[in-house]
C-alpha cells in the first residue's frame, strides 16, 4: 500500500472520531436546551391528589422574572385558608416575596372561597387575617360559594368592606394600569345573586363594558365555564359572563372553586379555539385548603396540575400580559405570554 494511504488511515479514523464526539456534545447540549423550557408535571408525596399525565403543552413564552414600574401586577388564588391546615401560610409568604420584589403597582386577587369552612367573620379573622390578611389594604377579592355558607356572605362583606363592593351585589369593577379589571359575583352557583342574561348583573357588566374601552381587560369571579375537575367541573350558568366579556373583546378570565391549577388555549364561549379574538381562562384554585383530582382533560386545556399549592401572577402591559403560576408547596410551575386584542368581528 503506498505510503500516503497508510498515514490518510489513521488521520481518517481521527477526523471521523472528533467528528462523532462533537455530534454527541451537540446533541447533550441540545437535550439541555429543550429541558429547560419544559413545563413538567411532577408526581406529588401528597395522598389522592396526582393528576393525570396531560398532552404536551404548547410552546410558551417565559415571562420576566421582574416586571418594569410602567407594568402593573395582579397576583393571588382562590380556595385560600381555614384553621385546620397552614398551606395558606406558605402561600401568603409567597405572596409577601412577590409585593417586595415588585417596583410598580400591584394588586393582590381573591377568587373565592377565602375562609373556609363557610366564609364567616371569625374564619375571617382567625384564619384569613393572620396570613392573607396582611396583604388585605390592597386586595380586591371575589367571593365563592363558601362565602354565603352564612346566608347573604355577611363575614365577607364585613371583613373586606367597601373593597367588596355592594354588599346585595359583590360585583364590581376598577382599572389596574392600562387593563380593566371586573370582579364578579357567581354567589351560591349563581342562585343568589343570579347570572343570567337580562339580570341586574349581567346587565351591570355589558353596561361597564361599554363603558371601559380599555385595549385589555380580564375578569375574575369564582365558578369556572370550563373546568376539567372531578368535583365541580364546568358551570354553564357562568355562560352569560362569557358571552359579554367576548363579545367586547375581553382578554383574560380567571376563576377558582376546583382546587386545581388548569390553563385554556383562548376559547369562544362555545369552547371553539380562536387564537385570535378567544379568551383565554385560567383555575387557580391553589391558595391553601386542598387539592382536588383533575380530568380527563376538556380538548382546550393546555396545561394542569392538582398537586401544588402557590399563586397566580399576572403582569399586565400596555397591550399584553405575561403569565406565572409559583408554587409554594410542590414543583409545578407554568408561565407564558400573549398580547391582547380587539373585538370580533360582527
Amino acid at each position: 500500500m503506498p505510503g500516503w494511504k497508510l498515514l490518510a488511515v489513521p488521520v481518517v479514523a481521527l477526523v471521523a472520531a472528533l467528528s462523532y464526539l462533537l455530534y454527541g456534545m451537540f446533541l447533550e447540549t441540545s437535550s439541555s436546551e429543550q429541558a429547560a423550557v419544559t413545563i413538567a408535571t411532577p408526581s406529588s408525596t401528597l395522598p389522592n391528589t396526582a393528576s393525570p399525565p396531560l398532552s404536551p403543552s404548547p410552546p410558551v413564552t417565559a415571562p420576566s422574572a421582574v416586571p418594569t414600574p410602567d407594568d402593573a401586577v395582579l397576583v393571588g388564588a382562590g380556595d385560600v385558608s381555614s384553621c385546620t391546615q397552614n398551606n395558606d401560610d406558605r402561600t401568603a409568604n409567597l405572596l409577601d416575596s412577590i409585593v417586595a420584589a415588585t417596583p410598580g403597582e400591584l394588586v393582590v386577587f381573591t377568587a373565592g372561597d377565602n375562609a373556609y369552612e363557610d366564609g364567616t367573620l371569625e374564619e375571617y379573622q382567625q384564619c384569613y387575617d393572620p396570613t392573607w390578611g396582611r396583604h388585605k389594604a390592597r386586595t380586591r377579592p371575589a367571593a365563592g360559594n363558601h362565602e354565603y355558607a352564612t346566608g347573604n356572605a355577611d363575614g365577607y362583606f364585613s371583613y373586606f368592606g367597601a373593597a367588596a363592593g355592594d354588599p346585595g351585589a359583590g360585583y364590581y369593577s376598577y382599572d389596574l394600569g392600562a387593563w380593566h379589571i371586573v370582579v364578579l359575583n357567581t354567589s351560591d352557583h349563581c342562585r343568589l345573586i343570579p347570572c343570567e342574561p337580562g339580570s341586574p348583573q349581567e346587565s351591570w357588566l355589558r353596561e361597564d363594558l361599554a363603558a371601559h374601552r380599555n385595549f385589555c381587560t380580564l375578569a375574575i369571579w369564582h365558578d369556572p365555564l370550563f373546568s376539567s375537575g372531578r368535583v365541580h367541573g364546568s358551570s354553564q350558568y357562568a355562560q352569560p359572563f362569557w358571552d359579554a366579556l367576548y363579545a367586547s373583546g375581553a382578554d383574560v378570565v380567571v376563576n377558582a372553586h376546583e382546587h386545581n391549577y388548569e390553563r385554556f388555549a383562548p376559547q369562544t364561549p362555545a369552547g371553539v379555539i380562536d387564537q385570535e379574538h378567544g379568551i383565554r381562562e385560567f383555575i387557580v384554585g391553589t391558595g391553601g385548603e386542598s387539592h382536588y383530582r383533575a380530568g380527563p382533560f376538556l380538548p382546550n386545556s393546555e396545561i394542569g396540575d392538582g398537586n401544588s399549592f402557590g399563586v397566580l401572577k399576572l403582569t399586565l402591559h400596555a397591550a399584553s400580559y405575561s403569565w406565572e403560576f409559583i408554587p409554594a408547596v410542590g414543583k409545578f410551575q407554568d408561565g407564558g405570554s400573549a398580547d391582547c386584542h380587539g373585538q370580533p368581528p360582527g
